[in-house]
Order: structure tokens, then sequence, then C-alpha cells
């Protein structure tokens, strides 16, 4: 059985009513890994906009391992803490990550955040030393396009993430960068220039099976 975790914010938790990035991936998983495999992790649930709280499980299609480490609000300083004991209790072989929007927005700069990185590197292979990694830069977003200093912090953040996968890559623990959606396009994969609509899930999903079949001949290359 092959356990894979997604990690990361509010892309990837989704809100109500959504299907997830998480759950396009696992489809495709279903008809191309050829094993036995599944999503683990501590958390169910989608976020609940009227709430203000992760307390939905209103799934478009719930009938799918549901399990991830994500959070709306949540960066790599906030997931570095949990990450080992999510890897040891869920037994993850793979970790999906996509972070880094909210640490820059809210709470740390491009360098403070690449620390983070390493910490969360760290933190995983001290609970499972042979656990492999995805990470996803930071993809498009509204205030990058709008606030030229931020998308200067962006574009810093995802150099410094390049440079910390290639420095942390093992073989016993691949650190595996994923190439950015090519045609990931704001106006038209987000429902407000910044959160996925169906069409970005479908794209964030490729993005990790791309990279997987690629690097390693997990699956096979995405079709929507």
């Amino acid at each position: 059985m092959l356990r894979f975790m997604p990690v990361g914010d509010s892309m990837t938790i989704g809100s109500a009513g959504e299907h997830t990035w998480r759950y396009r991936l696992w489809r495709h998983l279903c008809a191309t890994y050829g094993g036995p495999c599944t999503l683990v992790g501590p958390r169910e649930t989608l976020y609940d906009k009227a709430a203000d709280a992760p307390t939905s499980y209103a799934y478009a299609e719930p009938d799918f391992p549901r399990a991830h480490l994500a959070g709306w609000g949540e960066g790599w300083l906030h997931m570095a803490p949990l990450i080992a004991d999510a890897v040891r209790a869920s037994r993850a072989d793979v970790l999906l990550v996509s972070l880094g929007l909210i640490d820059l927005g809210f709470y740390t700069n491009a360098e403070q955040t690449a620390e983070n990185v390493r910490r969360f590197v760290t933190q995983a292979r001290s609970a499972n030393p042979r656990v492999r990694m995805v990470v996803l830069p930071v993809i498009p977003n509204i205030r990058a396009q709008a606030d030229a200093p931020f998308g200067a912090q962006v574009a810093l953040f995802n150099e410094l993430l390049a440079k910390a996968a290639a420095d942390l890559d093992e073989p016993g623990s691949p650190m595996l960068l994923a190439s950015p959606p090519p045609s990931y396009d704001i106006h038209v994969d987000t429902y407000d220039g910044t959160h996925p609509n169906a069409s970005g899930e479908h794209k964030i999903a490729a993005a990790f099976a791309g990279a997987m079949w690629e690097a390693w001949g997990v699956g096979q290359p995405y079709a929507a």
C-alpha cells in the first residue's frame, strides 16, 4: 500500500462544495498506479466559509479517501511542527506539498520561508527516513500580479525552494520539485484569483502526477 499525504493551505483543503485537487489526483492514481494506494493524514474536513472554520464534509464527491494535512491560512511555518507526528501516525510514504503563499503573505519573507522548508523536511524524515516528497512552487495568484513587491518575494521564494529541493534531495528520501502548471491562468483556473476552480484543480493534480510519473515512474501522465 502506497500512502500519499496532501499537505497544503486553502488551495489544498478546499471549501464546502468543491471536489479539491486531492480528489482529482486520487481518481488519477486509482486509474493509473496499478497497485493499492490511498490518501492519508490527520484531517478530513473542508473549510466552511460561513462558519469560518474547517468543519465541513460537504465534498462534491465524498466517496474517496479524504485524509490530508491542510489548513486554510496555514503555511510552512504551521506545518513544520506538525509533520513528524502526522507522518508517524499515518505511515505516509509520499508527501504532496503545496505551501508558501500564506507564509509570504502574512508571516515570513522568502528567506525565512525557505528555512521553514528545511525544518519541515528534517521533521518529516525524523518520522520516516525514507519518505518521498513532491513540492509545488507557489503558483500564480492575484496578489502576486497586483502587488509587485509581493510578486518579487514569490519569485525569490520559488528560486530558494528549488535550491532547497536540490540540496535536500537524497537517494533514500527524494525531494522532487514539481513544475508549476504551464497553462495556469488565474482568470480561467480560479474563482477569485487564488483558489482553484474545477480546471485549476485538474491542473494542480496534473502537476503532482506529472512529476511523479517523470521522476519515479509512478502512475501515468495525467488526463483530465
